[in-house]
């Protein structure tokens, strides 16, 4: 595997399988080699766009397909545990979309499969590998902002009628925290850690889940932040991060490659803008990458994106719907 192309597997040809798959020609040691789907005309479309080896019309064939290295999950949140252990359970090595479960038992279990198995898994926030973020963190580890005092971010939008109608189904495990949400937490764990205490209030669409939730953050050093999703209105979808001696503001939107880092150290706000590499692509290309690498050198684990960051992040998500109200069928099995 050291000297020839990785070889991918897509399991769920969805609108997110497309960019990854789209960003995957980006990588100049992978090979898009299997896609599966369970409807014939999706899988057929997906692969007249992307083009491979090898189309499967169940899960089972693409997890025993010899010729694929490792397998992107792109399924619904609901049905991430049952395909990613079911790739783990055929050796197949796997990046599973976020968010990685529905609750942290199913992270775990997750996770206990693959460490038994000796088979590598990664939680795919694309997020963590991006040249934005990782440039945040290095003016965070300078204190460039002093001592972080507040996160206030948000993310959303105004669904209609062409939206997505997982985005709504608690069976998919649908609303705004494991969707968009999610950023909004990973965002502020990666500024502040995880919080002493969390506060958390939703507002239910008809179906349950939630439409709406405001969640604060409060920490023994005295920081707190305030996170906000919404299905209902358009936000500006960007992170102010607040210290003693300055503030970054990621612009919108502040989870992909398209944010710019604005950087201000006075009062009244002059801002500079902080450079960072930009490449073509979606930004899926990072994490795939990065994959790739760990492979190559035989991990289980990513160094970055960590067994136990996901189920610290999971963690944190559980105890959100918890405080809000949030159930899904999920948590009572």
């Amino acid at each position: 595997m050291n000297d020839a192309k990785i070889k991918w597997g897509i399991l769920g040809c969805g609108r997110i399988a497309r960019k990854f798959a789209s960003d995957l020609r980006l990588v100049a040691d992978a090979e898009l080699t299997a896609i599966a789907s369970r409807n014939k005309e999706t899988l057929e479309q997906f692969a007249k766009d992307f083009p491979c080896r090898h189309l499967h019309n169940s899960y089972e064939a693409l997890v025993t397909n010899n010729e694929v290295d490792v397998i992107y999950v792109a399924t619904p949140h609901s049905h991430h545990s049952e395909h990613t252990i079911l790739c783990l359970n055929h050796n197949k090595a796997v990046l599973c979309e976020k968010a990685f479960a529905i609750n942290s038992r199913q992270a775990i279990e997750m996770v206990k499969t693959a460490k038994e198995r000796k088979v590598f898994l990664m939680e795919a926030l694309w997020t963590k590998f991006l040249p934005h973020y990782k440039k945040l963190q290095e003016l965070l580890q300078q204190k460039a902002l002093g001592d972080i005092k507040s996160v206030l971010v948000n993310f959303g939008f105004k669904t209609s009628g062409n939206s997505p109608q997982r985005l709504f189904d608690p069976l998919l495990g649908g609303g705004t925290l494991l969707d968009i949400g999610i950023y909004n937490v990973f965002i502020t764990l990666s500024v502040l850690g995880k919080p002493d205490d969390i506060e958390a209030t939703m507002t239910p669409a008809a179906t349950g889940v939630d439409e709406q939730i405001a969640v604060l953050f409060r920490y023994k050093s005295g920081a707190l932040a305030q996170l906000f999703s919404s299905f209902v209105t358009n936000l500006p979808t960007q992170a102010e991060i607040n210290g003693t001696e300055g503030c970054i503001t990621l612009t919108t939107r502040f989870y992909e490659p398209s944010a710019t880092i604005q950087l201000s150290k006075k009062v009244p706000y002059e801002r500079e803008i902080i450079s960072v590499d930009k490449e073509a692509g979606f930004g899926y290309q990072y994490q795939a990458r990065h994959v790739n690498e760990c492979l190559k050198k035989g991990l289980i684990e990513s160094p970055v994106m960590t067994h136990a960051d996901t189920l610290t992040l999971m963690d944190v998500l559980d105890t959100i719907r918890m405080k809000a109200g949030i159930k899904y069928s999920a948590d009572l099995q």
